[in-house]
């Protein structure tokens, strides 16, 4: 049996175009009680709570660090270093943003926690963040009105939840994009992912793309988030990725930062299997990792890699790579190739467009929502698609009525090098309407 052979009709669409998830939960009433004390490991740039009148617009943006698991300190350092730039140019419409920061530690109960001060100090909205747990921390959110602007995209709600805005198609358009370019290049196809809630989720996703271009799924294989070996879980996806001697192939690790860990056994478990390639997607490998582990000569070269955005040496980056420059320069936390740091960038970008649509009106959590709702329309300056939510897009009969930017870039390490493997944006979108996600 090849991989290529359908198993079921060949769904239509595929990744042709431009170049059920579960709904989150009830909203809490007790998210409209200011309470709890603040979470180990918060910051905050200086500044009064509150964003009425001319005061200061206060906003929270929250990722993991100093955990076994994932980690992406890059977001709320460059959260900081935006608030320190705009803040020099006079502030968002005159008023000054203070930006509260939250460690949420890969952690249910502190996500929950980073959400309750964001209602007790007054937060706008919560900008640029990363966590695995919207069910902790969204009915929060949902409770107190506040809106979740550009978050990392790996939770079912923040595709689904009202008050969730997304800049990128997180790990649905990733794995959708990545599924359809290995379709014609692979045979099978082992999955290595987190044995978590969301990590449930991915093999569909990757399935999507795959069957799109006639391929049969992939073989799920679950393993720890937080392992510090993988040698048994790489022999397993080696032989499976080997089950057809005539059609070499692939193993696609998703494991956030510990898909580097997952590489090191891979290596190791390789040499039986020379012909197996590796494929991934941009949070689970950037170029320091492809460098890491042997460049040209390391398991990446030939991999394909999705992402969401235009490369980093694209001239849309400028104004970031600018204000990292100029304020986060020697803050090792802040690099402008992360994805996390990029999503940042972007939520803060759709924030200032919020802001000054409001003129010199009231800025708070419900207008933040309104203008949201009302259907502004963002540009990125290139970053994205022109962004604008509505319950009305394409993808809302598949339980992503949330997600409105489709598009993935395709890359392939070449040499080394993480390059562009072809011009411009895939639409996923007729892909994900075809996604069995149950």
């Amino acid at each position: 049996m090849t991989g290529r052979r359908p198993i079921r009709s060949t769904l239509p669409g595929g990744l042709r175009g431009r170049s059920r998830a579960t709904r989150s939960g009830a909203l809490s009433a007790g998210a409209l009680v200011a309470c709890a004390s603040l979470a180990a490991g918060c910051g905050v740039v200086p500044g009064t709570a509150g964003g009425s009148g001319d005061g200061p617009i206060t906003v929270m943006t929250w990722a993991p660090q100093d955990t076994g698991a994932t980690n992406k300190p890059g977001m709320p350092a460059l959260a900081r270093a935006y608030a320190r730039w705009i803040n020099a140019q006079g502030g968002l419409g005159g008023r000054e943003l203070n930006v509260l920061t939250c460690n949420d530690h890969n952690d249910a109960v502190t996500a929950a926690k980073c959400a309750r001060r964001a209602v007790k100090e007054g937060a706008v909205a919560v900008v640029g963040s990363y966590s695995q747990y919207a069910d902790s921390f969204m009915p929060v959110l949902e409770g107190a009105g506040i809106p979740y602007i550009g978050g990392y995209g790996i939770t079912n709600a923040e595709f689904t939840s009202p008050l969730s805005y997304p800049v990128n198609g997180g790990q649905p358009a990733l794995l959708a994009g990545l599924g359809g370019a290995l379709a014609d290049s692979c045979g099978p196809v082992a999955l290595v992912r987190p044995d978590t809630i969301a990590g449930d989720q991915l093999p569909a996703l990757l399935d999507s793309g795959l069957i799109s271009g006639g391929h049969e799924p992939a073989r799920d294989q679950r393993a720890a988030e937080d392992a510090t070996e993988y040698d048994g879980q790489a022999g397993r996806a080696l032989r499976r990725a080997s089950a057809d001697p005539a059609e070499p192939g692939c193993v696609v690790p998703v494991l956030g930062d510990r898909t580097g860990t997952f590489m090191d056994s891979f290596r190791r478990a390789r040499e039986d299997h020379p012909d197996v390639r590796t494929a991934t997607v941009l949070g689970s490998v950037d170029q320091t990792t492809v460098n890491a582990s042997g460049g040209a000569s390391g398991p990446y070269e030939g991999a394909y890699v999705t992402g969401w955005y235009p490369a980093v040496s694209d001239s849309a980056w400028a104004g970031m790579k600018k204000v990292v420059k100029e304020q986060a320069f020697g803050d090792n936390d802040v690099d402008a190739a992360d994805a996390g740091v990029q999503t940042t960038w972007i939520a803060y970008t759709v924030l200032q467009a919020v802001v000054g649509s409001l003129g010199d009106g009231e800025v708070s959590a419900g207008t933040v929502r309104r203008a949201l709702d009302g259907g502004l329309e963002i540009d990125t300056g290139g970053l994205t698609p022109p962004l604008r939510w509505t319950f009305a897009d394409k993808l809302a009969s598949v339980g992503f009525p949330r997600l409105v930017n489709a598009d993935v870039t395709l890359q392939v390490v070449r040499e080394g090098r993480l390059v562009s493997a072809r011009e411009g944006a895939v639409d996923t979108t007729r892909t994900l309407q075809d996604a069995d996600v149950a």
